[in-house]
């Protein structure tokens, strides 16, 4: 998957802490730092287990250009 830091991930499912499914990404590499978008909470997860749970990608087609 083409995923790039600044896009917006929209999980199969929520956030336990405040029901929110998306969440955006700070860093991309061998795993992501993710911010979730209802509590701001940051987290890091392995990339192959995050991957497996993203149900679509948002992205700002302003920004990329």
């Amino acid at each position: 998957m083409d995923i790039e830091a600044g896009d917006i991930l929209v999980m199969k499912k929520e956030h336990p802490g405040c029901g929110s499914n998306r969440m955006r990404v700070i860093r991309a590499g061998a795993d992501f730092k993710l911010s979730c978008e209802g509590c701001g909470r940051t987290f890091m997860t392995p990339r192959s287990k995050c991957e497996k749970k993203i149900k679509s990608v948002l992205r700002d087609q302003a920004e990329k250009g």
